[in-house]
């Protein structure tokens, strides 16, 4: 009975650990260029998507969102598929639900670790 409660949490963790790493990368690639940490090449101390957050949330919400504890996969979903201000929304053909997931299983990841 160890040895099966033992395989099952080590595939849970190896499926978590996969998809906090599909997560990161894609949010490097899709969601970093305006959301992501680091100065914008505008001359502003923060990128774009970034700088707007910071704006609206002033001290209330972290501008970063790989330091947000609140952004579930739903809550994700909602602002990727509709848009937001500037923010372009994102067919599924571009950002699939899947990979929406796995995005909020990095955040919840970083946003722990404080990255």
């Amino acid at each position: 009975m160890g040895l099966t409660l033992l395989a099952t949490t080590y595939t849970a963790y190896a499926q978590d650990s996969a998809a906090v790493a599909r997560g990161k990368a894609k949010f490097d690639h899709s969601c970093a260029p305006c959301h992501g940490k680091g100065a914008g090449d505008d001359g502003r101390e923060s990128l774009p998507g970034t700088y707007s957050l910071k704006i609206k949330y002033g001290e209330t919400l972290p501008a970063a969102l790989e330091d947000r504890t609140d952004l579930t996969s739903e809550v994700i979903s909602v602002f990727v598929r509709m848009g937001a201000w500037s923010m372009p929304p994102f067919r599924k053909t571009e950002l699939s639900d899947a990979e929406i997931d796995d995005i909020a299983a990095y955040f919840a990841v970083s946003s722990r670790a404080g990255n």
